[in-house]
């Protein structure tokens, strides 16, 4: 039997991987249409942190650790189209165009930074950097730039602009949404970032929409919104990711967001046809199904569709969105619903925040945190937490707690070690219990 895997993806090498483990003797052909794999998308702003030295260093596998798990890997190798009723991918491959059958297809496609929205997003000088030919140019653009404007704030844009004020540049990031991080903090809670941001001399545009992006003579680029515009040497692409479907026949089917739908083991609507990552929308935090390109979400849908490639066995449990990580001077973390998204359920919702101590020591750190939890059982729904101190890795005991509908009571009942110079005398989790603000709506 033959299973082949559209894109070499996180979410298709998970799924590669897990089919090897699960099936040894299956024949395995991965299809990717990058000349590179395994490169981390998020590298760039890695090197920029000079975590690593080279871009090259940034990548999860290499081509002969999976040749080592006898999976084939086909690099360059650009699918234009897939008959899923005689089960043929037609692909291009070293400029010729080839044929190549299978018994079970797993589509894992990944996604695209690209704005159907905005006029001229798909100019050479808008930036993006997603994969690793784009974060090369990327790097040697921004390199010789003195003003970078970004547009999107979300995770990748606000690290960006982090990263870029460090370097010295002169930084305008533009949002539509009435602050940065809207997906994942609530606005409360995201106002210390962005008045360091103002502090360090970031060009923050709210509430305001890119209608198009021109270059000019000089080499620059202008970015247009409303009666407004900036110019500025580089422009950085933030916005949400997106698949790019193409090559599919209509079989397939796909919701209006061009995803393709799927069910809950992450079978499409043709048979022995799978669809993981970035391709598929997944159950969010609240009740809605909703689309969520996160690195954890791909690896995880990888491995349920590997698990239920012969039968239907294992159904995906959804996502909480669950992210953290270090910008301007504070770490963040976030996992779960958010108060501004608990609107639109129905569920009666209550938040609490609390500032507490991260050891016991006079001069400890401090951490604020909020909780979002059910009003009637006080099951946990979603938490945030921001801190000058690394206290991202607790936001995993949170992100599990909400998977597992722990209520306020069991949080408080959670054991954990204590140590005074580590640890404050009750755990940071266990504290919910203590809580001595509650934030009305009036507030929020």
């Amino acid at each position: 039997m033959k299973v082949v895997i559209v894109g070499a993806s996180f979410a298709g090498v998970a799924a590669a991987l897990e089919v090897r483990k699960k099936h040894p003797h299956l024949e395995i052909i991965l299809l990717e249409k990058q000349a590179t794999l395994g490169y981390i998308p998020n590298g760039l702003h890695l090197y920029w942190e000079k975590k690593i030295e080279h871009l090259d260093e940034a990548r999860f596998i290499t081509k002969e650790q999976l040749e080592n798990h006898k999976i084939q890997c086909y690099l360059g190798a650009t699918v234009q189209k897939i008959n899923t009723t005689q089960k043929i991918i037609h692909y291009d491959y070293s400029e010729q165009e080839e044929l190549i059958s299978y018994d079970k297809l797993i589509i894992a496609t990944g996604s695209r930074q690209l704005s159907e929205k905005i006029d001229g997003s798909a100019h050479e000088s808008v930036l993006k950097y997603k994969r690793y030919g784009e974060a090369q140019a990327a790097l040697a653009k921004v390199e010789e730039s003195q003003h970078v404007t970004i547009i999107g704030g979300g995770q990748v844009g606000v690290e960006a602009a982090d990263l870029l004020n460090k370097q010295r540049k002169q930084v305008t990031l533009i949002e539509s949404m009435d602050y940065v991080l809207f997906k994942y903090l609530d606005e409360e809670m995201i106002q210390p970032i962005e008045q360091k941001m103002l502090e360090k001399g970031v060009n923050l545009k709210l509430r305001q929409t890119v209608s198009s992006i021109e270059e000019t003579e000089d080499q620059k680029v202008t970015v247009h919104l409303g009666e407004e515009s900036v110019t500025s040497d580089a422009v950085i692409m933030g916005v949400n990711v997106r698949p790019n479907l193409h090559f599919l026949d209509a079989q397939v089917e796909l919701h209006m967001d061009q995803t393709i739908a799927v069910d809950r083991y992450l079978r499409t609507s043709v048979k022995d046809v799978f669809a993981v990552g970035d391709c598929i929308q997944l159950a969010g935090p609240g009740e809605d199904m909703v689309y969520i390109p996160l690195i954890n979400n791909a690896v995880r849908t990888g491995i349920v569709a590997a698990a239920n490639l012969m039968e239907p066995t294992v159904t995906f449990n959804g996502s909480l969105r669950t992210i953290g990580t270090s910008i301007f001077g504070y770490y963040i973390a976030s996992t779960g619903m958010t108060e501004a998204e608990s609107l639109f359920t129905n569920q009666t919702i209550e938040t609490r925040r609390q500032t507490v101590r991260l050891n016991s020591l006079p001069n400890s750190d401090t951490a604020t945190l909020k909780w979002v939890y059910n009003a009637d059982t006080q099951v946990l729904l979603g938490a945030q937490m921001i801190s000058t101190a690394n206290i991202l890795e607790k936001i995993n005991t949170l992100a599990l707690a909400i998977q597992t509908k722990q209520t306020l009571e069991d949080l408080q009942q959670k054991d954990y070690f204590f140590h005074p110079a580590y640890s404050p005398m009750v755990s940071t989790t266990n504290l919910v219990s203590w809580m001595e603000e509650r934030v009305d709506e009036d507030e929020s």
